[in-house]
């Protein structure tokens, strides 16, 4: 099984930029297929993007899409999510989720399709 673990949150301005990583280790990184989620507070954990085994392609929540990227560098078994045009509302904490299996064209964004996850990163966002 994979070990995940969350880097680069902090706080920031509206408008201002964040890249998050998350390194996994105890196992073949390639082997996952990674999800972002974020859990404002006092709010169900909810997704945010998501990335196949070998990066080619991607998925994002709505509220994401046009703002965040997510990427991955295998050969650093790590996985980004670079979250531009920030907003008060963007304010949570933010994990990093794997899974192993994968099939062709599908994108997964519930977190109960993920087994392995982070321990969290808070990102705030002042107004």
């Amino acid at each position: 099984q994979v070990q995940l673990v969350e880097s680069g949150g902090g706080l920031v301005q509206a408008g201002g930029s964040l890249t998050l990583s998350c390194v996994g280790t105890g196992s073949t990184f390639s082997d996952y297929v990674m999800g972002w989620f974020r859990q404002p507070p006092g709010k169900e954990r909810e997704f945010v993007a998501t990335i196949s085994r070998a990066g080619t392609k991607t998925s994002y929540a709505g509220s994401a899409k046009g703002r965040f990227v997510v990427s991955r560098d295998n050969a650093k078994n790590t996985v980004y999510l670079q979250m531009n045009g920030l907003k008060p509302e963007d304010t949570a904490v933010f994990y990093c989720a794997a899974r192993g299996p994968e099939v062709t064209g599908s994108f997964y964004t519930r977190d109960s399709e993920y087994y392995f996850w982070g321990q969290g990163t808070q990102v705030t966002v002042s107004s």
